[in-house]
């Protein structure tokens, strides 16, 4: 019987059980709902190939496709005093950072690397919603701050992509506080005359959008985004009035002036290094030479030729 239960069943067991699929295998997207291989959405850059909608992306997905090679250096951040406030709502603020530390494998919300984009020195800053919601704290604010010190340094322009729900409530005041510092190392770059690109993606709103997003010498978007300080939901419930639709989405706000361009995922690093050299004042690759001008004369009058 101990042969029949302990080597006989399992080996049948083995051949009629299901095989489990790892939950990573398959990306559902969240326009259409149709499931697409994890490889063939990261060959694509997480953007569907059934209805061209772009999924949210962080640092790791976003960096290679952008940089030359892939080659890239992410930057080691300041430290930050981790909770100020010694918040605690449904759990502690520290366990929220835990959480999405070890979810990201980030510090914070904001990485910063820097490279070669299309030959050309680059710092560029990634966003990660999928850490508390890409929310601006100290931390973040740091990175930002760090990432505009480094592009002066560099002499290289700085690239954001923006992704955020907005400040982070678990600072209070202090998130907001961000704000301003944010806005201050944008104008660090202007002062150095150096290009500052905002990148805005799915969603950019809250703080972000009030301060160092909507502050760049070319503003850009990826289709489809959701770009606005409030949510649509609090503005139709303020003013009590239906929204127009595609209210708030990148295609609305290029149509109204609040965007330079809106640029396809496959497009962007193309687009970008067409934007840094176009911005940057680069010499030219070969010497002006200065043509003498020719002795034109320039009949008078018939009333003055006597």
């Amino acid at each position: 019987m101990n042969w029949l239960s302990n080597f006989v069943r399992p080996k049948i067991q083995a051949l009629v059980r299901k095989r489990e699929v790892p939950d990573n295998l398959w990306t559902k997207c969240p326009n259409c709902g149709q499931m697409i291989h994890h490889k063939e959405i990261k060959q694509r850059q997480f953007v569907c190939q059934h209805c061209d909608h772009h999924l949210r992306i962080g640092p790791d997905d976003r960096f290679p496709n952008l940089f030359d090679d892939g080659e890239y250096t992410v930057i080691e951040l300041p430290d930050v005093m981790a909770d100020p406030l010694k918040f605690r709502d449904e759990k502690k603020y520290t366990d929220r950072l835990k959480d999405s530390q070890g979810k990201t494998g980030q510090k914070d919300a904001v990485v910063v690397a820097h490279g070669k984009l299309g030959g050309h020195a680059a710092v560029i800053v990634v966003q990660n919603f999928s850490f508390m919601g890409g929310s601006l704290g100290q931390g973040a604010a740091e990175a930002i701050i760090s990432a505009a010190k480094l592009a002066v340094l560099q002499d290289a322009p700085l690239i954001i992509f923006a992704a955020a729900g907005g400040a982070r409530m678990q600072e209070g005041i202090l998130s907001l506080m961000q704000l301003p510092r944010t806005t201050i190392a944008v104008q660090m770059l202007q002062e150095a005359g150096l290009p500052y690109v905002s990148v805005m993606t799915d969603p950019t709103t809250g703080g972000v959008t009030a301060s160092y997003a909507m502050l760049g010498d070319i503003a850009i978007s990826e289709p489809g985004a959701l770009i606005g300080f409030a949510g649509p939901r609090v503005i139709e419930n303020t003013i009590r009035e239906r929204l127009p639709e595609g209210f708030q989405r990148a295609e609305y706000l290029l149509e109204h002036g609040m965007l330079d361009m809106v640029v396809h995922r496959h497009q962007m690093r193309n687009t970008l290094i067409q934007v840094v050299e176009l911005l940057g004042n680069r010499p030219p690759a070969a010497d002006v030479i200065s043509l003498p001008t020719p002795d034109l004369e320039i009949p008078l009058p018939k009333e003055l030729e006597q």
